[in-house]
C-alpha cells in the first residue's frame, strides 16, 4: 500500500512525499520524532489552552519547517514517515495557510 504526505505552504508551494507502508514509523516513533522537531524548532501550541494534539504538531512542524526543510528530500521523508505513523492514516494533507491537516 502506498502512503502520501502533501504539504501546501502559504505561498502556494507544494511538497509531496510518497512511500510504501512498510516505511512508515510506528505510532510511538512518529510521535517521538514530531515531539523532537516541535521542541527543536521552538514551536508554539495552536490552542489557547496549551493542549497540543498530534495533528497540531504535524501542522505546526510543517509550518516551522517551511520550504527550506521541506525542500530537503531526507527531512521531508522523515516528516512524512513520522506523520503517517503518528496519525495512523495512509494519506496526510497539511495546509499551513489554513493551519489544518486532513486525512
Amino acid at each position: 500500500m502506498r502512503n502520501e504526505v502533501r504539504v501546501l505552504l502559504e505561498d502556494g508551494q507544494e511538497f509531496v512525499h510518497g512511500f510504501d507502508s512498510a516505511e512508515a514509523m510506528s505510532n510511538e516513533d512518529g510521535r517521538r520524532w514530531l515531539d523532537q522537531e516541535f521542541l527543536r524548532m521552538d514551536c508554539e501550541p495552536l490552542r489557547a489552552s496549551g493542549k497540543v494534539l498530534i495533528v497540531d504538531k504535524v501542522v505546526v512542524v510543517a509550518k516551522a519547517a517551511g520550504a527550506q526543510l521541506l525542500g530537503d528530500a531526507q527531512w521531508l521523508a522523515q516528516f512524512a514517515r513520522a506523520s503517517v505513523g503518528a496519525v495512523g492514516r495512509p494519506t496526510v494533507v497539511v495546509n499551513t495557510k489554513a493551519m489544518t491537516a486532513s486525512f
